[in-house]
């Protein structure tokens, strides 16, 4: 039956047949189809917005399913409505019809689908039964629905005084008040009410494990404020046996006196601290670092310094100075009694043993090691720590690394010390001037201690690959021992004392499962590395052992056997000739010798001429130091042109390109002098140099040869390219002490003092050089006979 009924929308909720709710309305349309339905029948149509966030809702806002109602009460308060209203029916909405200042709308009541069949009693029972259990485990009810859903009421009634009762979203509500089925809709109620109880579950157990651990919490308190109590009628110290454990740890720590009072004032205050509070925490953490510290501490062990001379040699070939250095110490320790420990730096290309040697000083002076590497550090703190204001602040890496070692005399290695940085948080580097200073760090201070803490016990070793970065004040407290590349020979006794021993074992092989000779060791030394150190040369013979490995894993038998002739079949092709050298003399272009971090090197300075207005063109990177030898180099050339046999208007119609090979490698420095000034020479003069000749050494606008530095390394580049003979300034005839033997015998040494010394010995056909009255001024002896004459590069 078709019926015309104002209609009032609602934001958020339902009304469901069969249930009483009051209800607050404060829109306009609402309240005068309030009004109006008041006035006659009293019957209105609740129907649920779409969206909640419409103020003023059209026809096309709202739900077509909606509930019936009727008027009991109105209560009119400050422009509001209360009224409340009880559901009849539900209705389906027709067609709407706008009246004065609302809609009517025609609307059809919805028949229910009933059912009485026993599943139909069976989901009313069980929902009633699980309502109740949801009302035990605390779900908030009025008391009168509760009653109600209690009571004896039809499937249909039972299903709507339900879902009003149940916490769910509007949408959800309207699904609920559109499905006619009433069997649907009790299953449909049991499936939410049994969400709605595993939610209620979960919310007891959260509220029961807070109250306990509130009670728990509680209760100690209490039963602590009475243990202090009955402790203070006692006559003892407050605290308890926590108090007591720390005082004891005080006094068995055995800190110097200022130390001790301050950690002990630490621990009254912590006494008199609610445990609650969360600075307590941070107290207690403080007083384990001050208790934690190895304040008295120490390693002793009887000096012998042949045993420790025999454990150097067990761990490293080589490295005369520095195991000299350690045996120096120990012996000045033994005689002396105390001294302060020495602040070793230990420089050279990575892969020389640095670090490994620092553990192998530890062990022979019977002292723990403790490292720390400090590349990219750069915050202050790292190394002095933070102040304890900070939340989880803690002492800086070397308080760290003493508590770690739990003596006050370890063997600190500071690693990749040339690699700290410095930015906005301060300067590692500065931090550690007072740490590497024996007149300093006997009262360390750190940020977070902030007590000093002795460090004159601790033998500090650094590292670096090069000297330039660390800083000079901090440099200045180093004792530098330089680490040089290894030779042939040394990389062959390391690899036959060490490193074939190490993989053999780490692989999981034994002695009876591989051999390899000795011409296979120098096959792999010579043609697949080429550096300063062993690194890679014990990753080859890793990547041998490995293939070993799977050979015998997989059932081979016996001893396999590995010759030089094998060594392609594990390892590849070769991938660097014997000797780096050319083939045959050329013309402009010369051998060099260059450091590196990586240790020594060679490189080839070639020069190209070309028509042109006489610019110097420079490429392969350079540096401005090494363009501006280039342009001493030819200076002195353009100077002294006469003499060489070169015609003054080539400068005026050639381009000279200087180029140094490996572009991408940043070049500099001034030890390439003497090689740039021989091969602009040679390339003018068309005289071939010397392919087995390598020089450095500066130049000066008179041609003179200027010491060097990193002879050592040099040397040991060109020894391993296959240089033969090399030219160096007579200031650095005093080097070549560090040079070893086997270099020395090998190559034939050249000490110059000028320019034209070089181009006797570097150039194939030397030159004949005349000598004119200008040049006697500048101090330039004579030189040698003619040899041949020159043809001289004519530019037309």
């Amino acid at each position: 039956m078709e019926k015309t009924v104002p209609i009032i929308p609602i934001r958020d909720g339902i009304i469901f047949p069969n249930t009483d709710s009051v209800l607050t309305f404060g829109r306009p349309k609402s309240l005068a189809a309030l009004e109006s339905s008041f006035e006659h029948e009293r019957v209105v149509c609740f129907v649920l917005q779409k969206s909640s966030r419409v103020n003023d809702p059209e026809p096309t806002d709202l739900f077509s399913v909606g509930t019936l109602s009727r008027i009991e009460r109105m209560i009119r308060a400050d422009g509001e409505i209360n009224a409340q209203v009880r559901g009849l029916q539900r209705v389906k909405i027709l067609s709407y019809e706008k009246q004065d200042n609302f809609f009517v709308a025609k609307v059809v009541e919805i028949e229910e689908e009933q059912d009485t069949s026993p599943e139909v009693t069976a989901l009313c029972n069980h929902l009633t039964n699980e309502f109740r259990r949801a009302m035990n485990f605390g779900k908030s009810a009025d008391f009168l629905v509760f009653m109600n859903i209690m009571s004896e009421n039809s499937p249909s009634e039972l299903s709507d005084l339900v879902a009003s009762a149940l916490d769910l979203k509007p949408q959800e509500r309207q699904v609920l008040l559109e499905m006619t089925n009433v069997k649907e809709r009790l299953q449909k109620l049991v499936d939410l009410l049994s969400k709605e109880i595993r939610v209620l579950e979960l919310e007891r157990r959260i509220a029961s494990k807070t109250q306990e651990r509130f009670e728990k919490g509680a209760r100690e308190a209490i039963l602590r404020e009475r243990l202090k109590t009955i402790e203070k009628e006692l006559g003892e110290e407050e605290g308890g046996s926590e108090v007591k454990e720390l005082f004891q740890k005080i006094k068995e720590a055995k800190m110097p006196e200022d130390v001790e009072e301050k950690a002990k004032k630490e621990v009254k205050k912590l006494q008199n601290m609610n445990q609650f509070n969360p600075e307590a925490g941070y107290i207690r953490n403080y007083i384990d670092w001050l208790v934690g510290l190895p304040w008295s501490i120490e390693s002793k062990s009887e000096i012998n310094i042949k045993d420790a001379e025999n454990i150097l040699h067990e761990d490293h070939y080589g490295l005369p100075k520095v195991k000299e250095r350690i045996l120096e110490y120990l012996a000045v320790q033994k005689l002396a009694g105390k001294m302060k420990s020495p602040i070793l730096c230990f420089v050279g290309p990575p892969g020389v043993g640095k670090t490994s040697l620092g553990k192998s000083i530890a062990r022979s002076l019977g002292r723990k090691f403790i490292r720390v590497s400090l590349g990219g550090i750069r915050d202050e703190a790292e190394i002095r720590g933070h102040r304890r204001t900070y939340v989880g602040a803690l002492p800086g890496r070397i308080i760290q690394g003493i508590k770690d070692a739990g003596t006050k005399n370890p063997v600190f290695m500071l690693d990749e010390i040339d690699k700290v940085g410095a930015d906005f948080r301060g300067d590692p580097s500065s931090a550690l001037l007072e740490a590497l200073d024996p007149e300093q760090n006997t009262d360390f201070s750190d940020h977070y201690l902030e007590v000093p803490f002795d460090l004159s016990n601790v033998m500090f070793i650094t590292t670096a690959n090069m000297l330039d970065t660390i800083p000079p004040a901090l440099r200045d407290r180093l004792e530098i021992i330089q680490f040089s590349g290894y030779t042939h020979e040394e990389k062959f006794n390391i690899v036959k004392q060490f490193v074939l021993k190490k993989q053999i074992e780490a692989n999981g092989l034994k002695e009876k499962n591989v051999e390899i000779n000795d011409d296979a060791v120098n096959f792999v030394i010579n043609h697949y590395t080429r550096e300063a150190g062993v690194r890679n040369l014990e990753r080859r013979f890793a990547t041998i052992f490995r293939k070993v490995a799977r050979k015998v894993a997989e059932g081979k038998r016996g001893k396999v056997s590995i010759t030089e002739k094998d060594i392609t079949k594990y390892l590849g092709p070769i991938r660097y000739s014997g000797s780096l050298i050319e083939k045959e003399d050329q013309i402009g272009q010369s051998t060099g010798l260059a450091w590196t971090e990586a240790g020594g090197d060679i490189l080839f300075i070639e020069v190209a001429l070309m028509p042109g207005k006489g610019q110097l063109i420079l490429t392969g990177q350079l540096g401005d130091v090494m363009k501006e030898s280039c342009q001493a180099a030819l200076s002195y050339i353009r100077a002294r042109a006469d003499r060489f046999g070169i015609e003054d208007k080539v400068f005026q119609k050639t381009d000279i390109h200087v180029h140094v090979p490996e572009g991408a490698v940043p070049k500099d420095g001034p030890s390439a002098g003497l090689a740039i000034t021989t091969a602009i020479i040679s390339a003018l003069t068309k005289d071939p140099i010397k392919r087995t000749v390598g020089m450095t050494g500066e130049v000066t606008l008179r041609g003179r040869a200027l010491e060097i530095g990193g002879v050592k390394e040099k040397v040991i580049a060109a020894h391993r390219a296959g240089l033969k003979t090399i030219i160096l300034p007579k200031d650095n005839k005093k080097d070549l002490e560090e040079v070893p033997a086997e270099v020395l015998n090998d190559i034939d040494f050249k000490f110059v003092s000028h320019m034209d010394d070089v181009l006797s010995i570097a150039l194939a056909r030397p030159l004949k050089l005349k000598v004119r009255k200008e040049d006697e001024s500048y101090g330039i002896e004579r030189h040698r006979p003619i040899l041949h004459s020159p043809k001289p590069y004519k530019a037309d």
